[in-house]
């Protein structure tokens, strides 16, 4: 993958606006409608291309059982379901879900802290940009280490810090500024997108988060920098 957290030292990750659930879920049902068409614009079409990388860093064979938790529409659900993988969408947002009614996976209403799983019940459990949305990112990986069996993989594809520092600050300027106008051109809720910039300025960067993943009780942590640092893919193996 690229680097590797080897240390049991949890580094201190930067506070992020206060996250009640319900919120999150009635905001994330606000931008259901054109989501993906607002993901594309937003990311320059890079986000075709992040879902690729992260269904093969997870690494899923024919006939393993994957978990695509904050699935949203189902879009990463579908990229995941080749091969012979059996991919299954779960979500806390039902008009995300409704969103993605279309898609042929299957869906599961279900929050990251409390999955409608059985213990070691998965081969592999992704989530793709909606870690920083949960209210207890800590919770959620240690829930993800009951439902996946041991030997399995996790895959956290999320937003993280970019590597060089002067690219760092225009990105920030980016975020804050010129991502919540774009917003207001193609997404169906704007407003939402300000809570979103702000999500992804406090979110840790690449070391504290694989930190903190090691402390939930993942192994052999390590990353892989997408896009100069704008994503990382996280990826762990449940011992």
């Amino acid at each position: 993958m690229g680097h590797r957290r080897d240390s049991a030292h949890t580094a201190g990750a930067r506070a992020g606006p206060d996250k009640q659930p319900h919120e999150v879920a009635a905001m994330f049902d606000g931008v259901a409608r054109r989501y993906d068409l607002t993901n594309t614009v937003l990311s320059g079409g890079r986000d075709v291309s992040w879902r690729r990388a992260t269904r093969e860093a997870l690494g899923a064979r024919p006939g393993d059982v994957v978990l695509d938790v904050a699935a949203g529409t189902a879009v990463s659900t579908v990229e995941l379901a080749t091969g012979g993988v059996h991919a299954i969408a779960c979500d806390f947002s039902q008009g995300m879900l409704r969103a993605g009614a279309a898609r042929p996976v299957p869906r599961v209403a279900g929050d990251a802290m409390a999955l409608p799983l059985a213990d070691a019940s998965v081969d592999g459990l992704v989530i793709s940009f909606g870690l920083r949305n949960v209210a207890d990112p800590d919770a959620a990986l240690r829930e993800f280490a009951r439902v996946v069996r041991p030997g399995g993989t996790l895959v956290v594809c999320e937003f993280s810090s970019p590597v060089w520092a002067p690219f760092r600050t225009v990105y920030t300027e980016y975020l804050m500024r010129a991502l919540p106008r774009i917003a207001r051109a193609v997404s169906s809720n704007p407003d939402a997108y300000v809570y979103l910039a702000e999500s992804i300025r406090a979110w840790p960067d690449q070391p504290a988060l694989a930190a903190r993943i090691q402390a939930a009780g993942w192994a052999d942590v390590e990353w892989r920098d997408l896009t100069g640092g704008i994503v990382a893919l996280h990826r762990a193996r449940r011992p």
